[in-house]
């Protein structure tokens, strides 16, 4: 029997980022869909910043996964065996699967996709949860007017990016805050914006004003606190805030202070609303169409960021540009948990060295170097690389810091 990988929670988080340790990665059997229902072969799954409130034992927009549950996630895969009248074996589908090879499903809140318009990856990102946020948040929450100023954080996200192609499409000024010459370049040069600003480049309001010379009549606000208290003293009167994330404060060790310039919506007369996708639910359809449309029409362009590797909670591995694949060259990312290490030691030749050689490139050698707890590296995990043929080296212990390198 096939088994089904499923990712866990197991204990509530810490403030701070997601560890290692609140999820368990199982094996269970694949189970067979009864009446009415399907399997799901899951080959992509969203990681969403909303997955960090999802875990939190708090009052929120729906209930915590619980403990002992399927970590919950956007995934998206093909119909592999069906007993429901609406689905058939080979269709695309999408829908909150979570993190998991193997989903039973009924068909409530499933969306089938079209493969042949977009890859699968595309539908758990700008065609899918982000762009539908995207959509309903900037023209049901905010209705901009064509000449209208449109502010949007985190804009080269998921959502924001969609947020400012959507507001140019719509005739409006999109400007766009980002953190780094990068990817405010992406803004401006491959999506279009008007202006983008750099957060981190210091001075953020004179450096807003100068981007939105008439002031702002919209902001999708994404981050909160300093940018939506910089954002608050430039809006216009009447003007409109969708509040689709507070990301600044998703990982905060303590709560992060209110805004301090909550006074501009009465002077401003603003109107602020939060939004969730799911109160658009018997729209998504719409939304489907209308983004779809403008992707095929160049209107709109979507982006992802794939990584490989399946359902093991483990560093993320690069994914480097078809031109950059070249004999030499050295692929790393940090790690600082012993867990993962131990299985990258495992399944780093078997899975790094297929995608390579898939590539024409052959692996040589797996070297590995790591600084880890003074008490937390020990026999057990150079038995374990040396099994997978890794050339450790790890002699030289210290705090807080590791690095994985593939040779080849």
């Amino acid at each position: 029997m096939t088994t089904n990988r499923q990712a866990k929670l197991i204990a509530r988080p810490k403030p701070g980022p997601f560890t290692r340790d609140i999820f368990a990665i199982e094996d269970g059997p694949t189970a067979d869909p009864g009446p009415g229902e399907f399997r799901v072969k899951i080959e992509v799954i969203s990681c969403d910043p909303a997955m960090r409130g999802w875990v939190n034992e708090a009052k929120s927009y729906v209930a915590p996964v619980a403990l002992g549950d399927v970590m919950r996630a956007y995934s998206a895969g093909h119909v592999e065996a069906s007993n429901h009248p609406d689905f058939k074996e080979g269709d695309a589908v999408q829908g909150l699967f979570g993190v998991q090879q193997y989903a039973i499903s009924n068909g409530a809140n499933v969306v089938k996709v079209d493969t042949a318009k977009a890859p699968l990856e595309r539908w758990v990102g700008g065609l899918g949860m982000p762009g539908w946020t995207a959509y309903f948040g900037l023209l049901d929450v905010c209705e901009p007017k064509a000449g209208e100023t449109v502010v949007v954080s985190a804009a080269s996200g998921a959502v924001g990016s969609i947020v400012g192609q959507i507001a140019k499409i719509k005739g409006c000024r999109a400007v766009g805050l980002a953190g780094g010459p990068d990817k405010c370049a992406y803004l401006t040069d491959e999506l279009g914006f008007d202006a983008a600003v750099d957060y981190k480049a210091g001075d953020l309001a004179a450096n807003l004003r100068a981007a939105c010379p008439d002031g702002i009549d919209v902001n999708f606000e994404n981050v909160g606190g300093d940018i939506l208290d910089t954002i608050l003293m430039q809006m216009n009167v009447f003007g409109r805030i969708a509040v689709c994330g507070l990301i600044s404060g998703y990982t905060a060790t303590e709560l992060p202070p209110g805004p301090k310039n909550f006074r501009a919506v009465l002077t401003q007369r603003l109107r602020i609303r939060g939004l969730i996708v799911f109160d658009w639910n018997d729209r998504i359809p719409e939304a489907i169409e209308q983004l779809g449309n403008w992707h095929a029409e160049g209107k709109l362009k979507i982006r992802e960021d794939v990584r490989d590797g399946g359902i093991d909670p483990r560093p993320l591995i690069p994914r480097a540009p078809n031109h950059a694949m070249r004999e030499g060259m050295t692929l790393e990312w940090p790690i600082t948990h012993l867990e993962p290490f131990l299985f990258v030691a495992q399944a780093a030749l078997e899975r790094l060295c297929h995608r390579l050689e898939r590539r024409g490139l052959g692996c040589k050698r797996l070297e590995m170097s790591l600084q880890l707890e003074p008490d937390g590296f020990h026999e057990r995990a150079y038995e374990r690389a040396r099994a997978a043929g890794a050339v450790c080296i790890a002699d030289e212990v210290q705090t807080g810091f590791g690095r994985v390198g593939l040779a080849f």
